[in-house]
C-alpha cells in the first residue's frame, strides 16, 4: 500500500486528531460550561428573593402564642345561596344554631348575589331571605345576619361590574336597600378582582357607610390580602396582570370606611402548612397595624379543600391558620377586643375543621 501521502497520527491530540463518536471540541465545553454558569447565576438571583421571604415565613411561625389570643366572640361565618333560594328548611336552621352555639360566631354573611354586572340584584335571587333572617333571629337573636354580595369586577377584562361608572353605583345602593328591606341587618361585599389604589371603590364605599349608618345596619366587606413585601403588588401586577395583593396603606384606607373587613387569608400560594401558617401570622401583624380600634378585623380561615395553583389542602390547614392568627395577634395587639376569624365556608366544612377551630380558637 503507497502510504507516502498519507499524514501521521496527531501524537498530541491536535486538530487534526480523531475523536469519539459524539465527543465536543475544547472550544464547546467552554461555551457550554460558561452558559451554564449564566443560568445557574440567573437562577440564584431570581430565587434568591423567593428562598429568604419563604425563610422568613417559617421562622415567622415559630414561637408561642400569648395566653389569652382566642375568641374575642367576633368571629363570622360564610353561608352559601342554599340558605335564601329554598333548599334550607327549618331543620337546617336548628342544626346550624346547636352548631354555633359553643362558639365564637357572631356574624353570618350569607350569600343572596350575585350582583348584576349593572349593579342590580333580582329579588327573585334571594326568595326566602325574609324567612330565613326570622328563623335565625327567633333561634339565635345574638347572630347578626349580613347579605353577602358579590361580583366580578371588569377589572381585568371587558366583562363585568365596573365601578367607574356612577349609574353602577347607584344601582349598587339601590341593591343594598333592597337586601336591608328584606330583613337583612347589613351587607357584606366581596368584589374581585380589586386593585389597590381603586379610588371608585372608596366612593361606593363612602356612599354605602352613609346608607348602611342611617339604617343602623353593618357594612363590611372581604379583602384582598396585604403586600408580603414591599409593592409587591405592582410587581405581581407587571409580570402576570393580576396584581392580587392591596398595598398596607389602602388596605388600611379601606378598613376606616367599614364596620368590619374579613381578609381572604387563604388561596396564598404556600406549599406547607409552617409557611402557610406563617403567611397567615405575617398578614395578622400588617393588618392589625392599619386596622382602626373602631373597625372588626377578621382573619379569613379555610374552611375547603381543593388542590388547584394558588391553593394545596394539606398546606392550607385550620390548624395552621389559627396558630398564625394567634401568632400575629401575640406579637402585634395582643389585648385588641375587636378582632376575630372568619370561616369560609360552611359547605365544604369537615368535621375536622369545626373541631380544629373549636379547640384551637373558640374552646
Amino acid at each position: 500500500m503507497d502510504t507516502a501521502g498519507a499524514r501521521p497520527e496527531a501524537a498530541d491530540g491536535g486538530a487534526d486528531a480523531p475523536r469519539e463518536p459524539g465527543a465536543r471540541r475544547p472550544g464547546r465545553r467552554r461555551t457550554l460550561r460558561r452558559t451554564l454558569r449564566y443560568a445557574l447565576a440567573v437562577l440564584v438571583v431570581l430565587l434568591l428573593p423567593v428562598l429568604t421571604a419563604e425563610t422568613a415565613l417559617r421562622v415567622n411561625y415559630t414561637g408561642t402564642p400569648e395566653p389569652g389570643t382566642t375568641t374575642r366572640h367576633q368571629d363570622a361565618l360564610w353561608l352559601g345561596h342554599a340558605w335564601v333560594d329554598g333548599r334550607k328548611t327549618e331543620h337546617d336552621v336548628r342544626a346550624l344554631t346547636r352548631r354555633l352555639k359553643s362558639t365564637g360566631i357572631r356574624d353570618l354573611y350569607v350569600h343572596a348575589g350575585p350582583l348584576e354586572h349593572d349593579g342590580t340584584l333580582p329579588e327573585a335571587a334571594y326568595p326566602k331571605a325574609r324567612w330565613l333572617t326570622a328563623a335565625l333571629h327567633d333561634a339565635a337573636p345574638q347572630l347578626r345576619v349580613q347579605a353577602w354580595l358579590g361580583d366580578k369586577l371588569a377589572s381585568e377584562s371587558p366583562d363585568g361590574l365596573r365601578l367607574d361608572r356612577p349609574a353602577t353605583r347607584a344601582a349598587v345602593l339601590a341593591s343594598t336597600r333592597q337586601v336591608l328591606a328584606a330583613g337583612f341587618q347589613g351587607v357584606h361585599f366581596d368584589l374581585e378582582p380589586l386593585h389597590s389604589g381603586d379610588r371608585n371603590y372608596l366612593a361606593l364605599l363612602d356612599d354605602l357607610r352613609a346608607l348602611t349608618r342611617a339604617r343602623h345596619a353593618l357594612l363590611s366587606v372581604a379583602a384582598h390580602q396585604i403586600d408580603p413585601l414591599p409593592a409587591f403588588h405592582s410587581f405581581w401586577g407587571a409580570t402576570t396582570g393580576h396584581p392580587k395583593w392591596w398595598s398596607q396603606a389602602y388596605f388600611g384606607q379601606v378598613a376606616r370606611r367599614v364596620d368590619q373587613i374579613a381578609v381572604m387569608s387563604y388561596d396564598t400560594m404556600q406549599p406547607l402548612r409552617s409557611l402557610y401558617g406563617g403567611y397567615v401570622a405575617q398578614q395578622t401583624s400588617l393588618a392589625l397595624e392599619v386596622t382602626p380600634d373602631t373597625t372588626d378585623l377578621l382573619m379569613g380561615l379555610p374552611f375547603y379543600h381543593e388542590n388547584r395553583f394558588g391553593h394545596r389542602a394539606r398546606a392550607e390547614t385550620v390548624p395552621a391558620a389559627v396558630r398564625g392568627v394567634r401568632l400575629g395577634l401575640s406579637r402585634t395587639d395582643a389585648d385588641r377586643l375587636r378582632f376575630g376569624v372568619a370561616l369560609y365556608v360552611d359547605f365544604a366544612a369537615t368535621e375536622a375543621d369545626w373541631r380544629a377551630y373549636r379547640e384551637d380558637w373558640a374552646g
